[in-house]
């Protein structure tokens, strides 16, 4: 066991309570079992990265992609194994079971409360990133891809093949296919198609006893529950079977730009009214921020209309013209591209060249919270002014709120279909995003982001007051992350992400992982 002398960290013994049991466990055994069961040596140097690996610290922050969780007091994983085969999967469940490490699993990082890569009790963290196969069938219009794979990395193998089929997920090219499919997925195709997870149609996942399971062996529940139902809970899904969906060779986005003194206000106010009720093939959201006013040294906030349709220009404008002519939409304003240009688009990227999609840090890191809203009535426009003249505060100099129609194909499905509850009679959904470069400051910004989502307690849904779980959000509550967690607790936050479902979520896990082995600060807790 040359690997053991060479990378084993002093015997460490760690003591945690795991349902109310208190275990003894010792780091070297969970090593030792790990590299027996992987047993080739030159494969476990690419496998296991103990913190005295000179690779340790870089591939940690590889796919961490919020600097919140990158500062020197942030608690480490005492290792990262970054699998090579499914076995490596099995191999790692299995030890962390037996030796009493929390595990926590990373498909692109982009976890907004650093679930994926964060705990407060001793853990590992199961890095997928070299899960990352993309196999797309155009003849059968499917796909299989790997949970570590990016939304971009999918993209680009279905653009490499074809230009008439597409994926309805989110514009963020570098998320992690896996944790995005765990929680829903929406994006620009989203009221013509409704989710990513809704085309989901198979699943390749190891569960807490190390089984490998595809959609029949795992049955109709447990299938249910991982489209949607929040990752890290029920099992590690290595790969998802997708269901293409059509798009036409070329696609017309457009950009209007409105501040408070060109009407950003009324215009708002009615784009609300509508934009849930335009034809499917047309997609539309508005970004609110602060930006310079033409009065040097002064600020305005500005709202900025964006919207895409499948189909070109020539349609786009008099549809435009006719529903919403508030906008003033110029042929100038459009412009016409292929599908997957449109994802680079949105994602505030060159649309040339594509293989931008498949740069993973292609993206800055900064520090960020986030938090999120589901509309079902109109705001009054002094609400609406209330919610823009919060962007003028100095906390708000790097804040933006990302507001996506709904409707559409939405509306057609049903609460229950899948886990992701948030569906009929949705107006739209809003993002709001606070970032910072100070960690010092850190308190300040969130302080900022929590008086804003307190503001628009009053126009937000109510009953519970809904949430994406996709843009996950400690505030509204956490489990015990040693111990017990009930339900009542944990409803707390599971009924404004799931709504109803999460009940069924819960009889799922209780069924599936009795003894809560993936767990994580807003995993479903068993009974």
């Amino acid at each position: 066991m040359k690997f053991l002398q060479h990378s084993v960290l002093p015997f460490l013994i760690v003591t945690l309570s795991l349902n109310g049991a208190t275990l003894a466990h010792s780091y070297g055994d969970f090593l030792h079992c790990l590299s027996l069961r992987i047993s080739n040596s030159s494969t476990i140097s690419k496998v296991i990265y103990t913190q005295n690996n000179p690779s340790y610290s870089s591939v940690l922050n590889a796919s961490i992609h919020n600097a919140r969780f990158s500062t020197p007091t942030t608690p480490k994983p005492y290792a990262i194994i970054t699998p090579r085969k499914t076995s490596h999967v099995q191999s790692t469940i299995y030890c962390s079971k037996n030796h009493g490490f929390q595990l926590r699993i990373r498909s692109g990082g982009h976890d907004v409360e650093g679930v994926s890569y964060v705990s407060q009790v001793p853990f590992v963290i199961l890095d997928l990133v070299n899960f990352r196969e993309v196999k797309v069938d155009t003849e059968n219009e499917v796909a299989w891809v790997q949970s570590g794979a990016t939304t971009g990395e999918l993209y680009y193998g279905i653009a490499s093949k074809t230009q008439t089929l597409g994926f309805p997920a989110g514009i963020c090219h570098t998320i992690g296919i896996g944790g995005h499919l765990s929680g829903g997925g929406f994006g620009v195709l989203g009221r013509k198609y409704g989710l990513a997870v809704d085309h989901v149609i198979d699943a390749k996942l190891v569960d807490a006893n190390g089984r490998v399971l595809r959609r029949k062996s795992m049955g109709e529940d447990l299938f249910w529950a991982i489209r949607g139902g929040g990752g890290n809970t029920f099992g590690v899904v290595l790969a998802w079977k997708v269901k293409l969906v059509p798009v036409p060779p070329v696609v017309t986005v457009f950009t209007v730009n409105k501040n408070l003194e060109q009407n950003a206000t009324k215009i708002f106010n009615r784009w609300q009214y509508i934009a849930h009720k335009l034809p499917k093939d047309l997609f539309t959201t508005v970004w609110v921020m602060k930006v310079n006013s033409s009065q040097v040294g002064k600020k305005t906030v500005q709202a900025s209309f964006r919207g895409m349709l499948l189909g070109g220009v020539d349609e786009l404008i008099p549809l435009i013209q006719n529903e919403f002519p508030e906008l003033g939409l110029a042929k100038e304003n459009c412009t016409q591209m292929s599908w997957v240009q449109s994802i680079l688009y949105f994602g505030g990227l060159p649309i040339q060249p594509v293989d931008i999609l498949l740069n993973r840090h292609a993206l800055p890191v900064s520090s960020v919270k986030e938090k999120t809203d589901f509309v079902r009535e109109p705001m009054s426009e002094t609400g609406i002014e209330g919610f823009m003249n919060m962007f003028l505060e100095e906390e708000a100099d790097f804040a933006i709120t990302m507001i996506e129609a709904f409707g559409g194909r939405m509306d057609e499905i049903r609460e229950n279909e899948l886990p992701y509850p948030h569906r009929a009679g949705i107006l739209f959904e809003s993002t709001y995003i606070v970032q910072w470069t100070n960690e010092a400051d850190a308190g300040t910004y969130i302080n900022w982001i929590r008086r804003l989502y307190s503001y628009m307690a009053s126009y937000a849904s109510k009953s519970p007051r809904e949430a994406y779980y996709n843009y996950k959000d400690l505030d509204l509550g956490t489990n015990n992350i040693i111990g017990y967690t009930s339900y009542e607790q944990a409803s707390v936050w599971g009924l404004k992400y799931f709504k109803n479902n999460f009940k069924r979520l819960v009889q799922i896990k209780t069924k599936v992982d009795p003894m809560n082995f993936f767990r994580n600060e807003q995993s479903i807790p068993p009974l």
